[in-house]
């Protein structure tokens, strides 16, 4: 099982700005579940707290009040149960992309001929199987990704948290991505927390979206789209695709988007 509640979550802090103290409150009272093998969304602006909910998620920071659980036990610092996809790849630039995989195995404790082996069987799902001996200096930004998409999912994690980890890519890259997580997902039937900036990309992978605006839930949406989304072309020519797109357009926009009709 790899469900997770994040519980009335709140996260405050202050900034020092010449010399004045400012504070923040970047989450206020969230709440809401990612069920097993769901993938739900986070999106909205710049600063609405969607990347703060999920490093607290994650266990790399606290929250100032409420509580994160996987399957019911309280998060209260990084763990094996769940893996992160960083907006950059953060692969370390002296080791190959097996190496790389092979790094998150061995800090989890595994040794002998099965690390070799499952870190090879991770680079191969995300189709890098050639690519094993290469350096990052010699992969594409899609293919870094892949590496760290592989990297997180060899742990073998409940949970898979994902920080705009296509958004520093070219467009056509990002939709091959996007088709490849679908299909990584497909076949791990792994829980996934993703945070965008992207509109079509949170309804083209959701089973929900969570939209955000200054620190707090606006609303909640399910994706009425088949699954497996197979062919995202097609996806995107579907009545379903264009009506969801525009009711989270709105929840996104508020009072502006009154303002256009």
């Amino acid at each position: 099982m790899g469900d997770v509640s994040l519980i009335d979550v709140s996260k405050r802090f202050t900034l020092q700005i010449d010399g004045q103290v400012h504070r923040v409150q970047a989450l206020d009272r969230v709440s809401f579940s990612v069920r097993d093998g769901e993938i739900v969304v986070l999106i909205g602006p710049s600063g609405c707290g969607k990347t703060t909910a999920l490093r607290i998620a994650m266990g790399l920071d606290r929250a100032s009040a409420g509580r994160v659980t996987v399957d019911g036990r309280e998060v209260k610092a990084c763990g094996y149960d769940r893996g992160m996809v960083f907006q950059h790849a953060e692969l370390l630039p002296w080791l190959t992309a097996l190496e790389n995989v092979m790094f998150g195995l061995e800090m989890k404790g595994v040794r002998g001929p099965e690390l070799r082996a499952t870190a090879q069987q991770y680079l191969d799902l995300v189709g890098l199987k050639e690519s094993a001996s290469r350096r990052p200096h010699q992969l594409s930004g899609g293919m870094k990704q892949r590496v760290g998409i592989a990297r997180a999912l060899a742990i073998d994690p409940k949970v898979l948290l994902m920080d705009e980890p296509f958004g520093a890519l070219d467009a056509q890259t990002r939709e091959t991505m996007q088709a490849e997580l679908l299909d990584i997902h497909a076949r791990t039937k792994k829980t996934i927390l993703f945070v965008t900036h992207d509109l079509d990309e949170a309804v083209l992978l959701a089973d929900r979206i969570v939209v955000m605006r200054t620190g707090r839930i606006e609303e909640i949406f399910d994706v009425p789209l088949p699954r497996p989304r197979g062919d995202l072309g097609v996806i995107r020519g579907l009545p379903a695709f264009a009506e969801t797109r525009y009711r989270i357009w709105r929840a996104l926009h508020g009072e502006r988007a009154e303002m256009v009709h």
